[in-house]
């Protein structure tokens, strides 16, 4: 049926205003699929606290997608995309280089500091969809779970106060907590079964001295 407002528009030889179908981003949304492994892929991701004196400060977490390590959590008053440049070079140093780096369009993630960093060090970078954090849910994950048993918990009367129970509470996530997406054992130990696994599929098969060939 014709609106009545369309069928005045064209009586008085007016042009009817037809809405546009709205652009959708085009592309695969399918999931990226990792091999089971530590350094398959890293996610990165703020998140954000105030000190006792009411002054904010910000943790960059950086997370292991496969092994669910906390690889590092640094808390400042301020974290550049040059900060982060300096620390993910030094995590590579510690821990190798990963496949791949997922994170949201933050500007220190999108600074020209950071690309410049990714293209020299030949890390694929993947920027999630606008508006989907779960896009990096392991990430969002373990900042839940920082948030509510420790940040929520704590009362920080400094930088260095917060620093020394950051690192303290990532450590004791890392090799004491059990993880249930892990069959129950802590983030660490998985990542040692991982890596225990992989180094018996690279061994060649042995022929005992007794077997003729």
């Amino acid at each position: 049926m014709e609106l009545v407002q369309d069928r005045l528009y064209r009586e008085e030889g007016l042009t009817v205003y037809k809405r546009r179908a709205t652009r959708r981003a085009v592309g695969t949304r399918a999931p990226i699929l990792i091999e089971a492994k530590a350094n398959a892929r890293w996610s990165i991701d703020f998140v954000h606290d105030q000190l006792a004196c009411g002054r904010r400060f910000r943790i960059l977490n950086v997370v292991d997608d496969v092994t669910r390590e906390c690889l590092a959590a640094i808390p400042d008053t301020s974290i550049s995309g040059r900060r982060v440049a300096r620390e993910l070079t030094g995590l590579i140093e510690r821990r190798g280089k990963p496949d791949m780096i997922v994170s949201d369009h933050g500007t220190e993630f999108t600074s020209n500091a950071m690309l410049t960093w990714a293209q020299e060090n030949r890390v694929t970078w993947h920027f999630i969809a606008p508006g989907k954090p779960m896009q990096t849910g392991f990430c969002e994950s373990f900042n839940g779970r920082m948030r509510d048993a420790l940040l929520n918990e704590s009362l920080f009367f400094g930088l260095d106060h917060a620093k020394i129970r950051i690192v303290a509470w990532a450590d004791d996530y890392n090799l004491r907590r059990p993880h249930s997406a892990l069959g129950c054992i802590p983030p660490a130990a998985y990542a040692a079964k991982l890596t225990t696994a992989a180094q018996s599929r690279a061994k060649p098969d042995l022929i005992p001295q007794n077997w003729t060939v």
